[in-house]
């Protein structure tokens, strides 16, 4: 396989989670155009959208730190980008469904880095619960991005067919 065809692959790759970062960064605007901070509009009896900030991690873990943990996850972050695209290269022309979950993975990670980077939090207005007693931590179209990644990866460890090692 030439050099040439790998990149050719590689930047297909990229340019999907290009498109993810761009429907998450597009959404996050609409949103915060149309919602106040803290408000939700409900949209189904099990789904609102609302505008929430989170300083933290997954389910606002570590949020009241005090500021310090937005250059820890914006570096972790930083070192998914770059770990993901070393995988992409290696992967993109021998593993497709690899390749797609890393891309959705990394378009999210981007999403969630940017926002990090430009205002100190990350986004969220996707909010499921069940009538009104419990809700599920508000997300967004990058952390559904990260998670469909993690699943497809997930099932492709299942279905991939265990390597044959050197005969001895």
């Amino acid at each position: 396989m030439t050099i040439r065809l790998i990149w050719q692959q590689v930047q297909r790759w990229w340019a999907l989670a290009l498109v993810i970062f761009a429907l998450d960064w597009l959404t996050k605007q609409c949103v915060e155009a149309s919602i106040a901070y803290g408000q939700s509009i409900p949209v189904l009896p099990f789904f609102d959208l609302t505008l929430r900030y989170n300083t933290g991690a997954a389910f606002s873990f570590l949020a009241d730190a005090g500021g310090w943990q937005r250059w820890f996850f914006s570096l972790i972050a930083l070192a998914v980008v770059v770990g993901i695209s070393w995988r992409l290269v290696k992967v993109a022309t021998t593993n497709r469904l690899e390749a797609l979950s890393l891309s959705l993975i990394l378009g999210g990670a981007v999403g969630n880095l940017y926002d990090r980077l430009v205002y100190g939090h990350v986004v969220d207005f996707l909010e499921f619960h069940w009538q009104q007693s419990w809700y599920f931590p508000a997300f967004n179209v990058a952390d559904s991005a990260i998670t469909i990644g993690v699943v497809l990866m997930l099932l492709e460890s299942v279905l991939a067919k265990p390597q044959k090692g050197p005969k001895e």
